[in-house]
């Protein structure tokens, strides 16, 4: 779709052709221009990888967390 853009075929004929709605044309567009990919992790902002990143963190001292809550008692009677 972004190479017959690029091609010269206008944006409302690829969107009828096929089907398309013009919201997701212009973000493959913009991904092919910004990034020359369209897989989604290479097409996040550095907001988007921090959060991410923080998320997984914040799973692992859960998990850590719940680990010594177990061990605690175990712990304490010894």
């Amino acid at each position: 779709m972004v190479g017959l853009y690029e091609n010269g075929k206008s944006r409302a004929a690829i969107v009828e052709e096929y089907d398309l709605t013009a919201s997701a044309l212009d973000r493959w567009i913009k991904q092919a221009t910004t990034t020359g990919s369209f897989k989604e992790k290479d097409n996040r902002s550095s907001e988007e990888n921090e959060l991410l990143a923080l998320r997984r963190e914040n799973q692992r001292l859960k998990m850590e967390v719940d680990i010594l809550k177990q061990a605690a008692p175990i712990m304490g009677r010894k």
